[in-house]
Formats: C-alpha cells, structure tokens, sequence
C-alpha cells in the first residue's frame, strides 16, 4: 500500500537558509457524505465534493534549522493572529505522526500562522481547509529541501495523501471544481488512499454552480466530526447508509455528466439529511441542526416549489446551510436570501461562494 515513508528525506548539509511557504486552501463541501472510516482515516464508502472559494485557510509555515539538534517537533503556532495552545497540541501530534512520511520536520524550528475566512467548528469543512493548507505548505518545502515533487500530479496526489490523515475530507480541497474519494465501481482512478480531480466529465453547469452558506449559528459543534465518525462503528443503520451512498454516487455521476438539476438537487438533500439522520440514531443521539436551520430548508422548499427555480439546500456537519444553484439564478435567489432568509441567520450572517478553483499558493 502507497505510504509515502522516506528515511532518505533528511538533510546532511545544515547550512540551509530559512524558508518560508503561503498556502491558500479552500473548504468543500461534499455532495455525497463520507460519514464513516476505518484503519487510516480510510472511507466506508466513495465521496464527492466541490471545492468551494470564498471559504478557506490561509496558513504561513516558515522553518529554519535548529539551533539545539533533537528528535522533537518544535512548533510555534498562531490562529487568528494569536497563540492557540489547544491548536498546537493537536499540530504537534499530527507532525509526529508524520515524520516517517517528512522526516526532516524534526531539523526544524517550525512556525504556522492560520486563519479562516469563516467561523470555526460551526459546520463548515474548517478541517478541511485547514489540514490541505498544512499537507500543501509540508509538500512544498519538500519540494523546497530535495525537488523531488516537481510534476503537478506527484505534488497534489501526496499533498492529498498527507491531507487525509488530518483530516479525511481535507484529500478533496487539493483539488478545483470537484473531486472524488473513495473506491468506487464507475471511476477506476478513484482512491481510498488519495482524492481524484473530477472536472473533465462534468457538465458545464455546475463548473459555475454557486453555493452560498447560511450561517444558522457560529457556535462551535456539540459534537465533534471525528467523534462523530466513531459513533458510526455501532450505529445500526451504518451498513445499509454505506450501500445508500455507494448507490446514490453512481446515480450523481450521470447528473453530474448530463446536468440533470432536479436529480442533483433530490440527491444533495437527501444526502443531507441522511447524513444528520445518522447523526440522531447514533449511540449516544446528537442534533447539530438548530431550529434555523429547519425554517430556512422549508422556506427553501416553498420557493421552489412556487418559482420553479432549480434551488436545493445541504448540510455538512453542523447546522449552517448551504444553498446550491446554476448561475443563471444568482440574482433571483441572493434577494431571495437577503430578503427572506438572513433573518434567520446569526447576525444576518451569509457567505456569498462559488466553486472554486482551488488552492493558491501566495508570495510570502
């Protein structure tokens, strides 16, 4: 199995200057949900997510050599422009995981500065962004110290290799447009290992597709994702829920292909709310929607129903929804929302996204 282990990626010549690496990586949000591992952070089944723009990670990592010679990973770490101690443990813990994989991380003095384009742990992919801004900035001083990333394929597939073992929807933000993960019977390029690009079949209509998050509230999760992943290890339902997505993945790959909006739509809810159904018949029960969060997917419902626009709603894991739309729209529903739904929005609070085309990285 791929693993990227190297004990030759240590440098002998420690004269090498400090460095400095800027990565900006976007959130996803996945169509069909991944909602339950095993092993690795492996998937229990395939999924499928946009790669979104206005809602990202920005993360500085500088590094230079250290002045007193150890196997500790040293890190100074900021979040929002100040000292997150929580952060840092769970950072350090991740790198020592890694080090098989970058074993000249523990030659280093490491420095990350990071922040969000949108509110923490409140249901949008933060782990996402976050830990592919990380793999990317890792990758890149790779690249850096040895050049031995240098083709665009090599680079992505193990920043999205790295991504994953932060965080399992992370593998997908690499990526623009759209991107799989997970074994699959129609896509054979597909990875439990790695996410694939998927932007050559797709039809023009959803390269322009549009996704603006509602923001139902900014309190951070009762329940955590990776708690909530475990719960799936004795949820009755979960074996049927794996051949649910396995079933409706085939079925959004023809939607996807042919841009058939109604059967996207009906696929993206139901994927929604299966996804917070698991959630309330997990052992112990959790809902992470708020009363909000229900108001604005009936209001959502009545509208289409009456303007026959092709409007759906999603739900990653928390309460905040996520409108999903054709381009050809976009004036119609943002009144729509500024009219009829910021109300129900903690402090009117919108973000206005669109699938993105990946992440950047910045000058330092």
């Amino acid at each position: 199995m791929l693993n990227y282990h190297n004990p030759d990626l240590v440098l002998t010549d420690l004269s090498i200057t400090a460095g400095n690496i800027h990565w900006k990586s976007p959130s996803n949000l996945a169509i069909i949900k991944y909602w339950g591992k095993y092993g690795q952070q492996l998937p229990r089944n395939p999924s499928i997510s946009f790669t979104l723009e206005n809602a990202y990670t920005e993360t500085q990592f500088s590094y230079q050599i250290k002045s007193i010679a150890s196997d500790d990973i040293i890190l100074d770490f900021y979040f929002e422009g100040k000292p997150n101690e929580a952060f840092k443990a769970k950072l350090v813990k991740f790198l020592q995981s890694i080090r098989p994989i970058f074993p000249f991380l523990s030659q280093f003095e490491l420095t990350i500065k990071s922040s969000n384009s949108f509110p923490h742990s409140a249901g949008i992919a933060s782990s996402a962004s976050s830990m592919s801004a990380l793999a990317l900035c890792l990758c890149s001083m790779e690249q850096a110290l040895f050049g031995n990333l240098s083709t665009e394929q090599a680079f992505l597939q193990k920043a999205s290799f790295v991504a994953r073992l932060g965080s399992g929807s992370a593998c997908r933000s690499v990526y623009p447009t759209m991107a799989i993960w997970g074994e699959n019977d129609v896509e054979a390029d597909a990875s439990n290992l790695y996410a694939t690009p998927f932007v050559e079949d797709l039809h023009p209509v959803f390269k322009s597709f549009h996704d603006d998050i509602l923001i139902a509230s900014k309190a951070e999760k009762s329940v955590s994702s990776r708690a909530g992943h475990a719960l799936m290890e004795n949820n009755i339902y979960a074996e049927n829920r794996y051949a649910q997505a396995r079933q409706r993945f085939q079925e959004l790959l023809n939607a996807l292909r042919s841009g058939d909006l109604e059967q996207f739509g009906n696929i993206a809810e139901n994927e929604a709310l299966s996804l917070h159904a698991l959630m309330m018949t997990s052992n112990p029960s959790y809902i992470l929607m708020r009363p909000n969060s229900l108001k604005m997917i009936e209001m959502v419902r009545q509208y289409r129903a009456d303007t026959k626009r092709a409007l759906y709603f999603s739900l990653d894991a928390g309460p905040n929804l996520h409108l999903l739309y054709p381009d050809d729209i976009t004036t119609e529903v943002q009144q729509f929302i500024r009219e009829e739904l910021s109300p129900y929005c903690e402090d009117g609070v919108w973000i206005a996204d669109v699938v993105g085309q990946g992440p950047v990285k910045k000058s330092s």
